[in-house]
C-alpha cells in the first residue's frame, strides 16, 4: 500500500518512519509513505503559498495552483493515478474503524493537510475525492489527523503487525469496544488477575472477553451498542454485566 501525504511540514510526517507499526510496516516494504511540500510548487522566490482571504477576516488561506500542482506530481509519481484525494477538515465525514478499514482494502490513498484558515474553495472542488474529520475539535492544521489515520490504515494492512489476531480484536472491529487485558505478574497494585484468565480454558476464557467487552460498551459508549444487532447469547452477557455492576454490595 503506498499513502501520500501533502503537507507544509514533511519532517513532522516523516517522523512515523521511525517509529511503532508504521515504520516495521515500511522497513518490511508493506507500506510505502512519501510526503509532498507544496512550498515546492510555489511560483514565486519566497516559496509562498498562502494569502489574505477574498472578503476580508483574519488569517490567511492556502492558494489553489501549489496545491494543484502538488498532486499533480503525486499522480505522476503514483501507479494507481485513481488513489482519492483526503483533505482532512472539520467539514468531513467523521473518521472511524469503518473508514479505516474501507482504505486499508485499497491500493492507498493521499491525504492533504490543510493550515492557515482553511484551504481555497476551487482547489477543493476540482481536487479533493473525500473530506475527513477526526472530531469535533479545531487543530492548527491537519498532519496530526493525517498521522493518525495513516497509523490507523497501517495496522489494518497484512504483515504490518507482528500478529494479525491483534488487529482483529481491536476496539470497534466489531462495532464495540475491546475487553480489559492483563499480564505477569499475576499480582499487581493489591490487585489479582481475574481467576478465568489463567483457567486454560479457552472457552471460558472467550466467553468472559465477550461479556467484558460488551460490558464497556455499555458502560463507556452506549451510542455504540445502540448500533449492534446482539444474539441471543450476546444479549445474555449483557444482562449479566449489568445485573452484577447493579446488585447491591455483599
Amino acid at each position: 500500500m503506498r499513502i501520500d501525504v501533502v503537507s507544509l511540514f514533511p519532517e513532522w510526517i516523516g517522523q512515523l518512519e521511525q517509529f511503532g507499526v508504521v515504520g516495521r510496516g515500511l522497513r518490511a516494504s508493506t507500506l510505502e509513505l512519501a510526503s509532498w511540500n507544496p512550498r515546492d510548487c510555489a511560483d514565486n522566490a519566497n516559496r509562498r503559498v498562502d494569502d489574505r482571504p477574498y472578503g476580508g477576516g483574519p488569517g490567511m488561506v492556502m492558494q489553489a495552483e501549489p496545491l494543484a500542482r502538488t498532486i499533480e506530481r503525486v499522480r505522476a509519481a503514483r501507479a494507481d493515478t485513481h488513489a482519492p484525494v483526503i483533505m482532512l477538515s472539520p467539514q468531513g465525514e467523521r473518521f472511524d474503524q469503518r473508514w479505516a478499514e474501507r482504505l486499508a482494502a485499497g491500493p492507498g490513498f493521499v491525504l492533504v493537510c490543510g493550515r492557515y484558515e482553511g484551504v481555497d474553495q476551487r482547489f477543493v472542488d476540482r481536487h479533493v475525492d473525500i473530506a475527513l474529520s477526526v472530531g469535533d475539535v479545531v487543530l492548527s492544521g491537519g498532519e496530526l489527523p493525517a498521522m493518525m489515520i495513516v497509523d490507523a490504515v497501517a495496522r489494518l494492512v497484512d504483515g504490518v503487525l507482528g500478529d494479525a489476531r491483534s488487529a482483529q480484536q481491536d476496539s470497534f472491529v466489531e462495532g464495540r469496544l475491546d475487553h480489559p487485558h492483563y499480564t505477569r505478574p499475576a499480582q499487581a497494585l493489591g490487585e489479582d488477575v481475574p481467576t478465568v484468565l489463567m483457567s486454560g480454558d479457552h472457552a471460558r476464557i472467550e466467553r468472559w472477553r465477550l461479556k467484558q467487552a460488551l460490558g464497556s460498551t455499555w458502560l463507556y459508549r452506549p451510542d455504540l451498542l445502540a448500533e449492534l444487532d446482539l444474539s441471543a447469547d450476546q444479549s445474555r452477557l449483557l444482562a449479566e454485566f449489568v445485573a452484577e455492576q447493579t446488585a447491591p454490595p455483599k
